[in-house]
């Protein structure tokens, strides 16, 4: 199985509308725009996506034009487990694409790593993991910074 972690990218900070509201910034919309191009040309649309109903999450993966769920389990209340759950981690038969938040992303992250605290995963990033015979992989880590660079 595979399984992307994808932090939403950079927001606006809470206003009156409160935390579910935030939007993306320019910068934030631009990162959403290049690691969805980036993944377009890695992944199909096999692949199963699960986004947390929060409008930042909802607008990272918007530029990827793919079908996706919403779902709470990896919403801003989140925890490992229903991240994992959501998933299907590790037996699912698709692979997946996660949009969420930290600092729950991170702390999947270290759990697939077996690390003992959480990882910090940087706004607009995705973490790439493959579970292959009861071993996790980190397939990749891409932030939207180094694709800006390629230009």
């Amino acid at each position: 199985m595979e399984l992307i972690l994808w932090r939403h990218a950079d927001a606006e900070d809470a206003g009156s509308q409160g935390d579910a509201a935030r939007r993306l910034t320019k910068k934030g919309r631009k990162q959403a725009e290049r690691m969805a191009e980036w993944l377009k040309t890695r992944t199909s649309d096999e692949w199963r996506i699960v986004v947390s109903p929060a409008k930042r999450a909802l607008e990272t993966v918007a530029p990827l034009d793919r079908a996706f769920d919403v779902s709470e389990e990896v919403g801003t209340g989140a925890s490992v487990s229903s991240v994992l759950h959501a998933a299907g981690w590790p037996h699912g038969e698709r692979p997946v694409i996660v949009v969420g938040h930290q600092p729950t992303l991170g702390e999947v992250a270290a759990e697939l790593l077996g690390a003992e605290a959480g990882l910090a995963i940087r706004k607009g990033a995705a973490w790439w993991f493959v579970s292959r015979g009861g071993e996790t992989v980190l397939k990749a880590v891409m932030n939207p910074e180094l694709l800006e660079e390629q230009d």
